[in-house]
């Protein structure tokens, strides 16, 4: 089975860098898939924090993840310093799609990419509410090269999502189950 190509660093808005640690490695010598998944977290939740939309202690609304995944290329090893990069794939009404990509330092193919799923939801009942439009408006600021943004107004009249996926959310312990 041939698989597409991962994306360049072109599909990516943002940049982190991270250095992996001797425990990141494991017993086959390189880094082990379970960190790419730590990659993902801190660049997407550092990024939230510099645009002031993550606030562990009191904010409101939260992003809760719902679905992560990964495409793996090639191999990372310590002590090799690792560049993550940042876009928003889709974004909905109460929920955000990033795309990331892991590359080597300097390395212009990348070694992994994978997507990250928030759904916002309100802190008190875990339930999703929309996102505030000043919300919306920072993320679009990162919108992947290629992926339009559905404007607000068709927003607000459907759930539907681009390329016709709808999100749906589960009951689940964490939402509440109505």
């Amino acid at each position: 089975m041939s698989r597409a190509p991962l994306k360049g660093r072109d599909a990516y808005k943002v940049w982190r860098e991270v250095a992996t640690r001797w425990a990141d490695n494991d017993a086959y010598g390189h880094v082990n898939n379970v960190v790419y998944y730590s990659f993902f977290d801190t660049a997407v939740n550092q990024w939230l924090i510099e645009q002031g939309l993550l606030d562990i202690t009191k904010g409101d609304p939260i992003g809760l993840v719902v679905e992560t995944g990964c495409r793996y290329a090639r191999s990372l090893t310590y002590p090799e310093a690792v560049e993550i990069g940042l876009s928003v794939e889709e974004l909905g009404r109460s929920s955000v799609r990033y795309r990331i990509g892991i590359f080597g330092k300097g390395q212009v193919e990348a070694a992994a990419e994978g997507h990250f799923v928030h759904v916002y939801v309100a802190r008190a009942t875990r339930r999703p509410v929309e996102l505030p439009v000043a919300w919306r408006r920072t993320f679009e600021t990162i919108l992947a090269p290629g992926e339009p943004a559905l404007p607000l107004e068709k927003e607000e009249k459907a759930d539907e999502r681009p390329h016709g996926r709808r999100l749906r959310v589960r009951p689940h312990s964490v939402l509440g189950s109505d």
